[in-house]
């Protein structure tokens, strides 16, 4: 064996270790959330010569609520989840035989002087608890954008806002599907409100890093720990 692997070995352990201890790069913008892309307002006026243009359309006596396409819609969020679970198991098991001593014409069998007999006797037993408690809790506010009209009315919103701070950036993202009716007159609606909604709220840098457990004790507490 080469006087040098050990040392080799070694500084490829301690890369891999070094390697584990960099910060993250922070998470790249997921073009599913972007902006959507409204016509542009230099599209062609009706052939009939009439001024008005149902893209740039403007409803007077409507109520301000977001209905079309590139409208815009402030979510309250609202999210608060609770579960409780928790099992207990018990199993006793107990066996015990006996063999009497044998006996020929009356008389004991003896091997060596002794009496020819023998038992038999075991027991186990499993005691298992388990308790689980969760609960989470979101609130604040973020404002999405329509980005597809269904023929039902039903409307596809999604946005994303991130805040950057000083030791990194958090981020909140939602889509769902909302119906008119769903939208109260000061153009909100409350996060419960959606459907197959998607939020997430997560961050990136220094703060979020510091929350990560590292690959040596996840290992630990894995399936793959065989204690």
């Amino acid at each position: 064996m080469s006087p040098h692997l050990p040392k080799l070995m070694m500084l490829l352990v301690m890369s891999l270790l070094l390697s584990a201890c960099v910060n993250k790069a922070p998470k790249p913008d997921n073009p599913y959330y972007a902006p959507v892309q409204m016509p542009s307002f230099d599209t062609p006026r009706p052939v009939n010569g009439a001024i008005y243009h149902a893209g740039t359309s403007v409803n007077l006596y409507g109520d301000g609520r977001a209905h079309r396409v590139g409208d815009i819609l402030t979510i309250n969020l609202t999210e608060r989840t609770q579960s409780s679970k928790s099992s207990s198991t018990s199993i006793d098991k107990s066996s015990n035989v006996n063999l009497p001593n044998a006996t020929v014409m009356g008389e004991p069998v003896t091997v060596f002087g002794r009496p020819l007999s023998a038992s038999v006797g075991g027991s186990s037993s499993f005691d298992g608890d388990s308790s689980s408690d969760m609960s989470n809790r979101l609130s604040g506010n973020i404002t999405v954008t329509i980005h597809e009209m269904y023929p039902n009315g039903v409307m596809l919103v999604r946005g994303e806002k991130w805040l950057t701070l000083n030791q990194g950036d958090e981020y909140i993202r939602v889509s769902g599907l909302v119906r008119p009716q769903d939208i109260k007159p000061d153009n909100t609606i409350d996060s419960t409100r959606l459907a197959d909604a998607r939020i997430t709220y997560s961050g990136t840098g220094a703060t979020a890093d510091a929350n990560v457990m590292g690959w040596v004790s996840r290992f630990f507490i894995s399936a793959l720990m065989p204690f």
